[in-house]
Formats: structure tokens, sequence, C-alpha cells
């Protein structure tokens, strides 16, 4: 590895452990969230330049957050009547620093703290949680945009309004009290569990896991669970759900890189200590009535990882639950994750019945996976050319190059088997 590749790895791993303590050291200074953004980038911009030429420093995170605190003072030493003419990200004292004698903050974690306050409820519920996912999280605009299944332009446009409405209504940005959390927690879940899918399966990029997305989106879970309460049924349950899934994560590869299917993963792999966790908590989520969705969830990922093999899994009870989890949380992608599993249970022309209602719908238009469930069930069936049509589509959608190298696999297959 070259010394450039050795900084730009230094820079990536620093941009992955220490953006959102840069962030939030630097809105201390800003109390302008915007404005932090743009000098923490310039931070991890200058960081490529100074530490190709004086090598990576000892305490990179410190490094950092310096040169990001000092640009800000020089921004807004410049531009101090502009300053004045944008809103202020107000702050209590659990952000801009305790003082000596001051109660400890409400929300210890730095970044889980930027993310209860990014998520004010003064903004729509997706308009927040895709500002948080972009600004604190570290996704990039098309990797939240994939995340709601939207094109990303239209994304890019959704975070601007989103940025224009804080401006424009001078919203008050405070991390809330204990009294004020319940109104956040919803969105605070949801940008948790959006975190962690986008790190167990990469919607962009050479990797199909990123490790740092899981690791610390399980860390937030466990975190917010002592903070509202161990017997918190929401938050109990998407920490389960997380953990049951992510048992599965050192098969899901093989020696090679080349992905696996959960049907042909090696189960004795499996991760059992965090299976033992989430079921345990997955069974003191399900003592609330109604169950959380991310109870439901979990509960399926359950029956996967207590399924000795492929075959005996009860694929029965998965579609019920999905029926549980559509009254809960009607979404197409529930409705497509319900197709595949009667496919699993009924046979793959039950699976292609299930799927054709979900073809015109436009939320799944750039959703490769329901052209790769459909591709697979044609395959299955010995409909080749169909079956290469939705592959192919399926592939053009893909995002993740281990999906890719998969899916471009099984295409050569159904071509070969055309001929």
């Amino acid at each position: 590895m070259t010394a450039n590749a050795d900084v730009g790895e230094a820079v990536a791993q620093a941009h992955r452990r220490e953006w959102a303590h840069v962030l939030a050291a630097t809105v201390r200074v800003t109390r302008d969230l915007d404005l932090a953004e743009e000098c923490t980038q310039d931070a991890y911009a200058r960081a490529l330049r100074t530490w190709a030429a004086d090598g990576v420093p000892a305490r990179p995170g410190a490094w950092l957050t310096t040169v990001a605190r000092n640009r800000a003072r020089d921004v807004l030493r410049r531009e101090s009547a502009f300053r004045t003419a944008l809103p202020l990200l107000v702050m209590d004292d659990a952000v801009a620093g305790p003082e000596e004698g001051d109660e400890p903050p409400v929300v210890g974690d730095d970044r889980l703290r930027l993310i209860f306050t990014c998520c004010h409820p003064a903004l729509s519920h997706d308009a927040r949680v895709a500002l948080t996912l972009r600004l604190v999280c570290g996704l990039s605009t098309a990797e939240v945009a994939r995340a709601f299944l939207v094109q990303e332009p239209a994304m890019a446009a959704r975070i601007t309004r989103a940025k224009k409405k804080i401006s424009a209504a001078r919203i008050p940005y405070r991390v809330p009290s204990r009294g004020d959390l319940p109104e956040r927690v919803g969105a605070v879940l949801d940008v948790v569990h959006l975190v962690f899918t986008a790190g167990h399966t990469a919607p962009v990029g050479e990797h199909l896991v990123r490790r740092d997305l899981v690791d610390g989106a399980i860390r937030l879970a466990r975190t917010l669970r002592k903070l509202l309460a161990p017997d918190d049924g929401e938050v109990t349950g998407l920490l389960a759900l997380m953990l049951l899934t992510d048992a599965r994560r050192d098969t899901r590869l093989s020696g090679c890189g080349h992905l696996v299917l959960l049907a042909d993963q090696d189960r004795t792999r499996w991760d059992r200590r965090q299976i033992a966790e989430g079921t345990a908590l997955l069974g003191e989520a399900l003592r609330r009535h109604p169950p959380s969705r991310h109870a439901v969830q979990a509960a399926i990922a359950a029956v996967h990882a207590e399924a000795a093999g492929p075959e005996d899994t009860d694929w029965t009870e998965i579609v019920g639950l999905y029926e549980v989890l559509r009254g809960l949380w009607p979404s197409p992608v529930v409705e497509l994750n319900r197709a595949v599993a009667v496919g699993f249970r009924d046979g793959p022309r039950a699976g292609l019945d299930a799927l054709a209602p979900l073809l015109d719908e436009p939320a799944l238009a750039t959703y490769g996976y329901l052209s790769a469930a459909r591709a697979d069930f044609l395959r299955r069936l010995e409909r080749w050319a169909p079956a290469a049509a939705a592959y192919e589509e399926a592939l053009a959608l893909a995002g993740n190059d281990v999906e890719r190298v998969f899916l471009a696999g099984r295409l050569e297959e159904v071509r070969g088997s055309m001929r």
C-alpha cells in the first residue's frame, strides 16, 4: 500500500470513528449545524493534505477537532455580519459543554446527543430522520436515498428543504429534557435502525457489510435502552432485531468474498451468544401489547435463528408474522418480504403471484430486491428468458459490488441454461 493510500485509510477510519465527536465539538463553537458540518468537512479535507506531508497524528480525533473549531472561529470572525442573519442553533449546557458543578447531560453519548438534537418535532418525521442520517451519522445522500427508496436528487432536495425550514422558521435546537424525550424517540429509533440497515448491507460501495455502522448502531441501541428504561418495548425490540440479524455476519461471505445466501450459510458459525441475548430481549419486548414493529421483525429473525437448517425453517410462521407486521407498519418492503416468504412456503409460482401486485408500486421502482426476488422464482421455474431479463434489471439497480457479482453470476447461469 502506498503512503497516500495509508493516509486515505487513516482519514477514512477517522471519519467513521470521530465524525460525530468532531461535529459536536464544532457545533459548540458555531451554534449552527450547517456551518459546523462545513467546518468539519474542511477539517477532513485538510487532513488528507497535511497528514500526507507531516504524518498521521497520534490523536487524529483531537487534531480534527482542533482544526474544525479553528476553522469555525475564523469563519465567524470574518462573516460576523452575515452570521447574525442566520438562525442560531440554540443549544443547552448539555451540548455546549458542562461547567463545573453542572448536572450531567440527559444524553451522555456524543453521537446519540446529536441525533436527539436533530430529531426536532417541528420537522416532519422523514425530514428529521433523513437530515440526521446525512449530517450526524455520516451516510451519503445516495445511501440515505436508498434507505427511503427515492432517487438521489429527490433526497438531496428533501434535505435542503429541511435545512431551509430550520433557517426560515428559526427553529431552536436543544437537547431535550428527559420529559421531552418521548416525542423524539420514534425518529431516533428509525435513525438507529436505518444506520444498522445501511451497515448490514451497504447500499453502495465495494463491501457488503460496513462494520462501523453495524457496531455503532448496536452500541447506540444499548445506550438508548439504558437511557429510556430496560423494559421499553420499542428499543428492546430494536436491539433484539439487530443482534439476531447481525449474528449471521461472519457467514454471509465466502472465503473468497462472494455472497452466501441465508439458505447456504454455515449455521454452526452463527454467533450463538448474540442469538441467545437477542432471543431473551425479544421475550421481554413481546410482553408489551401490541408488540412494536421492531419486536415482530425480531421474531421473524428468531425463526431463522432457531432453524437447524433451511429445510427446518417455519415459513408458515414467518408469513403469519409478516401479516402482523403489515398491520403495524404498512410498507411496500414488508409486502415484498411477505411475498418472498409465501414463495418459500408455497413454491415459486405462488411467490410470483404474490409479487405481481408490487410490480407497479412506485416506491419499489428502483428497489433491486424486487427484481432479484422475481428473477429467483422464475429461475426455479426454469423460465429462463424472463428470469434473465429480471436478473438484468436487478443488476442495473444494485449498488453494492458484492451483490452485483452475485447477480452477474446468476445471470450467466440462466443464460447458459438458455443455450
